[in-house]
């Protein structure tokens, strides 16, 4: 019984010495964001489309500073929601803006006509110019349904 608990005590220590003489990552900071859906209506091809309560646009950011190295951005639906036809005709964009809130660069995603319950899009990694806001949008039938942003600061 000594023999195991030395044992497993050495092996323990050994991984913490590793750990601790490990050459340090770089940091990364992540930020997420979830905004509500709100209930509409639309038409395609003459049938009135209803999209639900029970929908959340997520936006996700990991990076550091002003390098953004992973974007994300989708719709995620429960309960009544997840039964509807879903989104049609849907793009997602990324914008970002400076500090006044004036848009510089703007990334328009390509639009779907297929329907789909769980539209997402991912960006490429960013090297944004200044500090300010990366925002996410959602159009369905080539209206601006939801945004979700993220200040990007120091």
């Amino acid at each position: 019984m000594i023999r195991s608990y030395v044992g497993r005590l050495a092996a323990t220590l050994t991984a913490a010495s590793a750990l601790i003489t490990t050459t340090p990552s770089a940091a990364h900071a992540g930020t997420i964001g979830s905004t509500p859906v709100r209930t509409f209506e639309y038409t395609v091809g003459g049938v009135t489309m209803k999209v639900p309560t029970g929908c959340m646009f997520t936006h996700v950011i990991r990076g550091s500073g002003k390098e953004i190295t992973y974007q994300n951005a989708g719709v995620d639906c429960a309960f009544v929601g997840a039964l509807s036809s879903g989104f049609c005709n849907w793009r997602i964009d990324f914008a970002y803006s400076d500090t006044n809130n004036k848009t510089y660069r703007t990334s328009r995603g390509r639009t779907h006509s297929e329907c789909r319950i769980d539209p997402m899009r991912s960006n490429s990694p960013q090297r944004l110019p200044q500090y300010g806001k990366a925002c996410a949008h959602l159009y369905v039938n080539g209206v601006k349904r939801v945004s979700q942003c993220h200040h990007i600061t120091k």
